[in-house]
């Protein structure tokens, strides 16, 4: 037999602020329209980050992203706190201009092809598209993480 507990708002037991909310791998959410049902776990962000990528190289805020490093020009690979249960999961990308101006086309690749893609541990380029997809060095750069966790 099931439960169903209706509250407008649930606080910790002082009553003075929020409380810490487990959620199950199964758990949904409804959708705007009240239709459809979502998987919550399946819809997060397991982890992300924001690089910088000249003057003083590293991370300037993460989540689940233990550490940077910087292989060269434009050449960086990031290490996950916790691993996803495959290397099957999805990325989405974004960087600046290497100097903050417009002459610079950059965006951020993954080198597929040598496999550089693993449970833990991603490696991009920031490449160039004006100047041959050369890589370089982009001010700030920000990958987030989607997938299942192990």
């Amino acid at each position: 037999m099931t439960s169903q507990l209706n509250v407008d708002i649930i606080v910790d037991k002082a009553g003075s602020g929020g409380s810490n909310v487990r959620m199950a791998n199964t758990s949904t959410y409804v959708s705007d329209g009240g239709n459809v049902t979502q998987n919550t776990v399946q819809g997060l962000v397991k982890s992300w980050y924001c690089l910088q990528g000249t003057d003083t190289f590293g991370l300037k805020d993460s989540f689940n992203t233990a550490s940077a490093t910087d292989n060269g020009e434009g050449d960086y690979t990031t290490v996950r706190t916790n691993a996803f249960s495959n290397a099957n999961y999805a990325t989405a990308a974004l960087c600046s201009s290497a100097d903050g101006s417009s002459a610079h086309y950059n965006f951020t690749v993954e080198n597929q092809d040598n496999r550089l893609r693993t449970t833990t541990s991603l490696r991009t380029y920031i490449l160039n598209a004006i100047s041959g997809q050369g890589a370089n060095d982009a001010l700030e750069s920000s990958v987030s993480f989607m997938g299942d966790l192990a």
